[in-house]
């Protein structure tokens, strides 16, 4: 068997690999993870297996293999998905509609204020708190979402919030623990009226919710959080160099582990919304690619801000460029803007959208 044919026969198999992994990535948007943990990878995987397989149509193309028909037939859905990772967007805000009524509304994980440290490695909370605290008062927002906000101690919790948001209803939940208490808080310049909190199972995860009327409507805002990986990237890399036993025995169990709360927790906030009698925005940290089965779930009556007035790589956290932390908004509402600043307080960015009332 000569080499150009071995050659060839290997180039087709790595281009078929490369397409059924991307085939997987369109799969992994509508199965259920808890029943399917393995299709998660490649759905969190899609935009780098889209971007192999154009490089591997291109190729194709230069040499005039007729191979490149693999790639090409692979990349064809992607025309629906690639547009929830890159936007070319406006280059300007749009303008609101005639009443001319806006609201600013800001997601945000803050990571425990943890993300700020000193030489020796020690975490500067207070500090990295004054810096996002500063930065919040910069965007001037209406209403502010925060996912894994830390307190040491509960009892001067809500004293904090008040003398650091002037001017703001709020309302908040937290789980205490050993070295303080930690969880959602929503801010808004609009009176707060109904209010409470989805909490989910086996999980100090949370969606905080609150009735407010802006623009001229009344809505429901769910500040979610759902399960986390719970893995550490670096702390895999690390433990695969020092050839620690079980390592990855373990990554895959924390893996399946959260892969089976977040699809119940995605439920259970669906059902309260089914009780609802208002229109509703869902914003926080979903802790799920663009393509999987929270984020499909979640869009339906639905839409995404960065999709409507985003612009660039939507990528919301800074480990591996992921794009997880999302405003979905109800249809009495359009996005006139969308930005996602890549502040270096937390290991989140945040999410910054400007909404007009519709009608």
């Amino acid at each position: 068997m000569s080499k150009s044919l071995i050659g060839g026969i290997t180039n087709r198999v790595l281009m078929l690999i490369a397409a059924a992994l991307l085939g997987l990535s369109y799969v992994s948007a509508f199965a259920n993870p808890a029943k399917t943990w393995y299709l998660m990878l490649p759905g969190l995987f899609f935009f780098p297996l889209a971007l192999l397989n154009v490089f591997l149509l291109l190729w194709a193309a230069a040499r005039r293999s007729k191979a490149f028909i693999i790639p090409l037939i692979a990349l064809l859905p992607t025309l629906f998905f690639a547009g929830r990772y890159v936007r070319t967007g406006p280059s300007e805000e749009k303008p609101a509609a005639e009443s001319g009524q806006t609201v600013k509304l800001v997601s945000y994980n803050v990571g425990r204020f943890a993300n700020i440290r000193d030489g020796n490695g020690k975490i500067l909370r207070e500090e990295c708190k004054d810096s996002i605290f500063r930065f919040l008062a910069r965007t001037d927002a209406d209403i502010i979402c925060l996912q894994e906000y830390y307190a040491p101690d509960a009892g001067r919790l809500r004293s904090e919030i008040a003398s650091s948001f002037p001017g703001y209803d709020f309302d908040y939940y937290v789980y205490t623990g050993k070295y303080g208490c930690f969880g959602n808080v929503i801010l808004s310049r609009f009176p707060i009226s109904e209010q409470g909190v989805v909490k989910f199972e086996h999980s100090s995860n949370l969606a905080l919710y609150t009735d407010i009327r802006a623009c001229g409507h009344d809505f429901r805002l769910y500040n979610c959080h759902f399960e986390s990986y719970n893995i550490s990237f670096p702390g895999i890399v690390k433990g695969l160099f020092e050839r620690r036993d079980g390592i990855l025995r373990e990554t895959e169990r924390k893996m399946r582990h959260s892969l089976s709360l977040r699809p119940e927790q995605v439920d259970k906030v669906i059902e309260h919304i089914s009780d609802c009698p208002t229109e509703t925005i869902l914003c926080g940290d979903f802790n799920d690619s663009p393509m999987s089965y929270t984020y499909q779930r979640l869009i339906r009556g639905h839409r995404d801000t960065f999709c409507e007035a985003g612009k660039g790589f939507g990528a919301t956290y800074s480990i591996l460029g992921l794009r997880i932390d999302y405003i979905f908004i109800p249809e009495i509402f359009e996005t006139l803007s969308h930005i996602s600043p890549k502040t270096g307080f937390s290991d989140h960015y945040p999410v910054i959208s400007v909404l007009g009332a519709c009608k």
